[in-house]
């Protein structure tokens, strides 16, 4: 007589590891690259985060260099710089979460109440192109635009103003770095929340129709609402990044002139651990922005998850 077979229940979780595996295989198979890659790339030089507490010297090696606690991070924080690169780090980052969160989500929203789609799809295109236009190609247009010669003081020498050195100018760098993010990114971010909107209910719409809501009411009762999750995750992402800001960019716009505004945490480090080979001072700083920024979105999940349903875990 043959015997029933097993239930999940009556299995221990070995063999159900087991089982599952042997069922999926074809699908870990085509997971290994991404699994390898985090392994290597992600996960892997986590082993020299060690170096933080080092007085590392490549000589030495990893092993080989002498321990010297929070000597790095002592110096960082008692450093005269320390202030600058915060306040800096921060400011760029509240001026982007402030102007430039919100034009992706106007700017999807506009988009949606567009009836011509032949009109739309130019509107979607051009605003998409900046975003595959390369840092380095972006940094030469805005030294061009913005030079003394330039379209910008050209246009404002009509006026009577005197020509302006924006880039040679401290107080122009957080306006232009920015504003010139919003421009290369508000069309590519927009997507995402495009596709929020395109899985809200038509018949909400309808149904606010015929209750006499015009087009206004419906977006700010209907379209903000529905989209509302995609909202706080993307919020708490950016919150993550509240103390970090790509070195690639400001690495090719600022210039010492400009370094009261425009340096910041990770051109920092890029001085310190490339330039003047002072490798465990800047894996400590590293470091110490890692961890503020782990705190900060874990803290804004929490915070969310409080205060409202929508969370990113």
């Amino acid at each position: 007589m043959k015997k029933p077979a097993k239930s999940n229940l009556d299995l221990s979780k070995g063999q159900i590891i087991r089982k599952d595996l042997r069922r999926n295989w074809i699908i870990y198979l085509m997971a290994l690259p991404v699994i390898a890659y985090y392994l290597i790339f992600h996960y892997g030089p986590m082993y020299g985060l060690q170096i933080a507490f080092k007085d590392y010297s490549p000589a030495g090696g990893i092993w080989g260099s002498p321990w010297v606690g929070f000597k790095h991070f002592d110096s960082f924080f008692n450093g005269i710089y320390f202030w600058r690169l915060i306040r800096n780090t921060v400011l760029i980052n509240v001026y982007d979460l402030i102007f430039g969160f919100p034009a992706a989500i106007i700017l999807a929203i506009l988009l949606n109440e567009i009836r011509k789609m032949a009109f739309k799809r130019v509107v979607q295109t051009i605003s998409y192109l900046p975003h595959f236009i390369s840092i380095v190609v972006v940094a030469g247009m805005l030294f061009d635009f913005l030079s003394r010669n330039g379209l910008i003081n050209q246009l404002i020498g009509f006026f009577g103003i005197e020509p302006i050195d924006f880039l040679k100018e401290a107080g122009w760098f957080r306006f232009i770095f920015v504003s010139s993010g919003i421009w290369q990114g508000i069309g590519w971010g927009s997507i995402i929340y495009l596709a929020a909107i395109a899985n809200i209910d038509p018949t909400l719409y309808e149904a606010s129709k015929i209750d006499g809501a015009n087009r206004w009411k419906q977006i700010f009762h209907i379209t903000i609402p529905g989209i509302m999750p995609t909202i706080v995750i993307m919020f708490i992402l950016n919150m993550g990044n509240l103390l970090s800001v790509g070195s690639e960019k400001v690495l090719l716009l600022y210039n010492p002139l400009t370094y009261e505004t425009a340096d910041v945490i990770s051109t920092y480090v890029y001085r310190k651990g490339i330039l003047e080979a002072s490798y465990g001072f800047s894996a400590a700083v590293g470091l110490f922005n890692s961890v503020i920024s782990l705190i900060l979105i874990v803290s804004a999940n929490a915070i969310s998850k409080r205060v409202s349903e929508n969370k990113l875990w």
